[in-house]
């Protein structure tokens, strides 16, 4: 076991008070490790930045998912032949261990809610479907560019297949937006 004591203890403490989110694991050792997962607050730029940067894993995911576009829609859709909005997202994810609800009501149930000004690459955004004056969550699209201007998209939509969209200039999506939810990418199976 490592010894902390007297100045080390106080910055240690004051260490993690400040950064009380992290995670510490003792190696045979005796040497604190912390993994890159678990520290997310490089991410975490503000809208005013000029682009946020993407974790490995998140990266990873997008590339994967931008192999399919112009993946024609196909409802119920959960292969590379034809995919619905969460039969993408399931399918990419699914990819990479991430195992999600099938449907995009159930999936906007993972993940914390994030406001939108925070979205980062590898977040989810959720949508109403073609009824804009519903409540319910009908449609769902991964967050893959986030700059001061725009937030990039990769989604399947119904009427062009899996595309990449700007959300601020979507005269559609803009009024059917619900909400973002951030997974949390070190826990995966």
């Amino acid at each position: 076991m490592f010894e902390i004591t007297g100045l080390k203890y106080a910055f240690f403490s004051f260490f993690l008070l400040l950064n009380s989110n992290f995670s510490f694991s003792q190696q045979k050792t005796d040497s604190i490790q912390v993994t890159s997962s678990q520290i997310n607050d490089t991410t975490n730029l503000s809208s005013k930045d000029s682009i946020v940067p993407i974790n490995e894993e998140v990266e990873q995911i997008i590339s994967f998912a931008k192999k399919f576009l112009g993946t024609p829609y196909r409802y119920a859709g959960a292969t590379p032949s034809g995919f619905d909005c969460s039969g993408f997202i399931n399918y990419v994810m699914g990819n990479f261990g991430i195992e999600l609800s099938r449907s995009s009501p159930a999936m906007a149930e993972f993940g914390k809610t994030i406001k939108l000004a925070d979205l980062q690459p590898g977040d989810l955004m959720f949508f109403k479907g073609r009824n804009v004056n519903s409540t319910s969550v009908g449609h769902v699209a991964l967050v893959v560019e986030v700059n001061g201007k725009d937030i990039k998209m990769i989604h399947a939509s119904s009427s062009r297949g899996v595309v990449l969209e700007n959300f601020r200039t979507s005269s559609y999506l803009v009024p059917r937006y619900l909400k973002a939810k951030r997974l949390d990418y070190g826990v995966t199976k």
